[in-house]
């Protein structure tokens, strides 16, 4: 059942604690060591946002890990086969028949078998979600990104830490969410709703959450 969770500790030195904004429960995980750029209601606020333009089922939950490059570059290597460490990874739970279909460029088929037992997946006993994934922050690379001017949707953006940060949850989630960038149609689409809904996310932090806690860019 859903509640008010106290913060909890990690056993690497970091914290995680949820944030309930319904329909949705937010998994902030910080790890040990991380530098604290904004609030954990901040994040899922925004997080919450691009779950809404994505037309994510809910109830559900997400995780949100806010980590180095250290972390990064093992997991991108293991799950993506590249060297080095990157700015966000996701890995969604459900394939992106779970989610409204969106303009993509390419013919994509949509097997309606798929999506009824999708719908079935999300029909849980009452008190009960689905875990649509989880993001992976780099919170180390977005300071660096920021500072350099290297940050933004054209990597070429001097901003703060927090709006590369914010940024990046709010792109990794989309990735959750069934988008992609590999088609310049979808790529497209994808940073228009990701700027809708930065622009959308309230000037301070929403005060009426309930706190508790592989795609690449």
């Amino acid at each position: 059942m859903d509640g008010d969770r106290p913060e909890r500790a990690e056993p690497d030195g970091g914290t995680t604690a949820s944030v309930y904004l319904p329909p949705f429960r937010i998994d902030v995980t910080a790890r040990g060591g991380v530098v604290h750029l904004v609030s954990r209601h901040r994040l899922a606020a925004v997080v919450r946002l691009a779950l809404e333009a994505a037309g994510a089922p809910g109830p559900a939950s997400i995780g949100v890990v806010l980590s180095d490059d250290r972390e990064l570059a093992e997991l991108n290597a293991v799950h993506m086969g590249h060297s080095g460490p990157t700015d966000v990874l996701s890995f969604p739970f459900f394939p992106a028949e779970a989610y409204p279909a969106h303009e993509r460029g390419v013919p994509v088929g949509r097997d309606p078998w798929v999506a009824a037992a999708l719908k079935q997946a999300f029909a849980l006993p009452p008190g009960l979600r689905a875990h649509l994934g989880d993001v992976i922050v780099s919170v180390e690379t977005a300071i660096v990104q920021a500072t350099d001017g290297l940050g933004g949707q054209t990597g070429d953006v001097g901003w703060t830490p927090v709006e590369e940060l914010l940024l990046l949850a709010v792109h990794g989630t989309l990735h959750v969410c069934g988008w992609d960038h590999a088609e310049p149609v979808e790529e497209s689409a994808m940073r228009a709703l990701e700027r809708k809904v930065l622009e959308s996310l309230p000037l301070h932090d929403a005060e009426h959450a309930s706190p508790a806690a592989a795609t690449d860019r």
